[in-house]
């Protein structure tokens, strides 16, 4: 029994040292301004310092104004999870390469985070569209769903806002036989940059994403983002934040989207330094190992 006992042990003691680490690349535009709250680094090169400590996550960094934009096909087919920020420069990211991200998520052969200001990363704003296109097709009768006529509305929603109490997108109506979506605007109604401390609540403490986070926990600086969030219904809301002038938000949510799986994380902003701080690192770093899981 006791040679038995040894022998499992040791077998996976080798597996968990042959397994083969997550592979992570993380994106950044890397505006100039990130140095007012992360010094010598940028962002996502903070981020990844973070990341690459973790012995079972292989990371990796790329950026804008690189060829290729840091996404060729060769870099792409060799990661298991991008981690995004971009804020001002998303009308530059190129179609072609922003599409390759596209279709691997929805192949399921990568997975996306999506971080603060990335609502609008054109990575991020196709998945949602996909996703919106998905859950619309569901809500018509079966026999129809092959033989429908689709317009889809609002395809190019970067830098526009939306006003409180405006219709809500995605949207779906009926007009003269043909289907009309109005894909989302991944956006919201209100937002201050003024460093108000925002409060977290971990709403599924058992989801891996939520893994040695606190019940409750605060970010002592950072911008903030009040609902409704234009965005299809998430399958998973991890983390809700509030604000103590009323503001709330759904600031870590979940994504199916084809085969593959999206992740967005609310807090951060370019001049806070919320990426320095424990709880928003360990929540990027259980994303990547979730979302990456072999």
């Amino acid at each position: 029994m006791k040679s038995t006992l040894t022998s499992i042990l040791l077998c996976l003691v080798t597996y968990t040292a042959m397994a083969e680490p997550i592979r992570v690349l993380v994106w950044d535009e890397q505006q100039p301004q990130q140095k007012e709250a992360y010094g010598e680094k940028f962002l996502g090169e903070t981020i990844a310092a973070h990341l690459g400590q973790q012995s079972d996550l292989s990371v990796k960094t790329a950026r804008l104004d690189e060829a290729e934009q840091g996404l060729s096909d060769e870099t792409l087919d060799h990661t298991d999870v991008l981690v995004f920020w971009c804020h001002r420069r998303v009308k530059e990211q190129d179609d072609a390469r922003m599409e390759a991200v596209v279709k691997r998520v929805l192949d399921g052969k990568l997975s996306l985070i999506a971080l603060h200001s990335a609502h609008w990363a054109k990575p991020f704003v196709r998945l949602m569209q996909e996703r919106a296109k998905a859950d619309a097709l569901q809500q018509l009768p079966e026999a129809e769903r092959a033989s429908a006529k689709w317009e889809f509305v609002n395809e190019q929603p970067y830098y526009k806002g939306v006003k409180n109490g405006a219709p809500l997108t995605p949207a779906l109506a009926h007009e003269n036989g043909v289907w009309k979506l109005a894909l989302p605007q991944c956006v919201f109604p209100a937002y201050r940059a003024d460093g108000a401390p925002g409060h977290l609540t971990t709403v599924l403490p058992q989801h891996p994403i939520a893994a040695g986070l606190p019940a409750h926990w605060d970010i002592p600086q950072t911008e903030m983002y009040g609902e409704p969030f234009h965005v299809p219904a998430p399958d998973e809301v991890v983390f809700e934040e509030s604000w103590d002038k009323g503001e709330h938000f759904r600031s870590g949510c979940v994504w199916k989207v084809g085969k593959g799986r999206v992740f967005y994380f609310r807090p951060g902003h370019e001049t806070y330094p919320v990426f320095k701080q424990a709880e928003p690192l360990k929540v990027v770093e259980n994303a990547a190992r979730w979302l990456g899981g072999k």
